[in-house]
């Protein structure tokens, strides 16, 4: 697909790293020098140097009267750049356009974006609620990503005491024949693997697994089973934004959830008690460890660090894991902080730049679903998408009939397109027909043998 990029940001520049290892003809452009210099030399893309809501940088992307790009996105940090970018591909042609919106009033109704043309305009900070949500809602999940309304994939770390410590895959599955889920990698020490069924489960292994939503909280015991219990009590620390966007899905979700929020900013207190009023708002200091206790941090299920500064997050987040709090997370917005997570003693940290890199390209690989597969990047293991020819030789066989070589599984399925479609998590007696768009994972020394074994053209 022949795609433009305008802004070679944090955001722009992950997309287009993303999609042009995807093989997609990318173009971008940035007005800054030093973030194009960046891009030319780092990625294997064509970049225009120049203001991306002027016509005349965007003709030189190739946007321009019977043009032949098909999509264009558009992630720099300024709204109207985003939207002017847009609003002029949309009139030369360009079939689908997707734009970033910082202020927030863009994406609270659809009625912007479907009166500009723009077929879907995405916010950071609705993008790392999403996520911070669903994280503190799966408690023992370390990572977590909605694929679609009914299926997900978690990240869950495997403790000692956990029920499935010390058992084969194969075991683990005999034990739970009710329970639909694929665990597609396993991280352990320093190393992942993709497990065969034969592989025994260690304590501290973190497990990618596919499952269902209506199944998670039994998947969830199978992993830690102290944590699959319903989330009453939420602190954050922060009343910005990502504080306000995180108190309002949670109220949404969880029923009779209490929710407060500290900040030391008066007037954003009063704003966010104003908005949400079922919400206990504190003015006071979130790093003050008598209010954080007199306010129930260590009974808390969860408790969220979404300040403006990255440090005091990762700070907080320790401290209120220390103080008991089930569940601490941390939203930064530096990418290299996220190696801490190995390393301080809190549940989760989350990106805001990373979690709108993954909802744009989710929405590029996977357009029947606006959701995000941002968790498979983080896996070391080789995730291929592809779809099943019509004369593939592993049309309508079962799939436990199907002679994958030892290191590849599939862990999804697309059948179908546009609303008609349907996403499945296989089993051993699913079979793939023409059409279908697998997610197949595969170590690099079979990957060429795995393609072979779906009918796939390496060529």
């Amino acid at each position: 697909m022949h795609i433009v990029i305008v802004g070679a940001g944090e955001v722009g520049f992950n997309v287009a790293r993303n999609l042009s290892m995807d093989g997609h003809d990318i173009v971008l452009i940035e007005e800054d020098p030093d973030r194009a210099a960046k891009a030319e030399n780092e990625l294997d893309v064509m970049v225009v140097r120049g203001n991306g809501a002027r016509p005349n940088v965007l003709e030189k992307a190739g946007v321009a009267a019977e043009t032949s790009v098909e999509m264009l996105i558009a992630c720099s940090s300024r709204d109207e750049v985003n939207i002017l970018a847009c609003w002029i591909a949309k009139r030369m042609g360009v079939k689908r356009v997707i734009s970033r919106a910082v202020g927030l009033e863009f994406t609270d109704t659809d009625s912007w974006s479907r009166d500009l043309g723009i077929d879907m305009m995405v916010s950071p900070e609705r993008s790392v609620a999403r996520e911070v949500e669903d994280l503190l809602e799966t408690q023992g999940a370390i990572h977590s990503t909605e694929i679609d309304a009914k299926a997900g994939i978690y990240a869950f770390r495997m403790e000692e005491e956990s029920p499935s410590c010390g058992l084969s895959l194969l075991e683990l599955r005999k034990q739970n024949p009710k329970l639909v889920t694929i665990i597609v990698y396993v991280k352990r020490d320093d190393k992942g693997f993709i497990p065969r069924a034969t592989d025994i489960l260690e304590a501290g292994d973190i497990c990618y697994s596919f499952c269902y939503l209506d199944q998670i909280h039994e998947i969830s015991e199978l992993y830690q089973s102290h944590k699959a219990k319903k989330l009453k009590r939420v602190l954050i620390v922060g009343a910005g934004k990502v504080g306000f966007q995180t108190a309002e899905l949670l109220l949404k979700r969880i029923r009779g959830v209490d929710i407060r929020i500290i900040d030391s900013d008066r007037d954003k207190c009063r704003r966010v008690a104003a908005e949400l009023p079922k919400v206990t708002v504190l003015w006071g200091d979130g790093a003050d460890e008598d209010l954080l206790v007199q306010e129930g941090a260590q009974n808390a299920g969860g408790f969220v660090s979404a300040t403006e500064s990255d440090e005091t997050n990762l700070i907080l987040a320790v401290l209120a894991k220390s103080l008991g709090a089930k569940k601490s997370i941390a939203v930064v917005r530096r990418k290299n902080y996220m190696k801490l997570s190995a390393e301080l003693p809190i549940d989760a940290i989350v990106n805001r730049n990373e979690a709108l890199s993954s909802v744009i390209i989710s929405a590029v690989r996977y357009p029947g679903h606006a959701n995000t597969l941002a968790i498979l990047d983080q896996i070391g293991a080789e995730t291929i998408q592809v779809v099943i020819p019509t004369d593939s030789p592993a049309a309508g066989v079962e799939l436990k009939d199907l002679s994958l070589p030892t290191g590849a599984l599939i862990g999804l399925v697309r059948r179908g397109d546009g609303k008609k479609s349907e996403l499945f998590i296989p089993t051993g007696v699913s079979s793939l027909n023409p059409g279908d768009k697998v997610i197949v994972f595969a170590t690099l020394d079979v990957i060429e043998e795995t393609l072979k074994t779906l009918g796939v053209e390496t060529t």
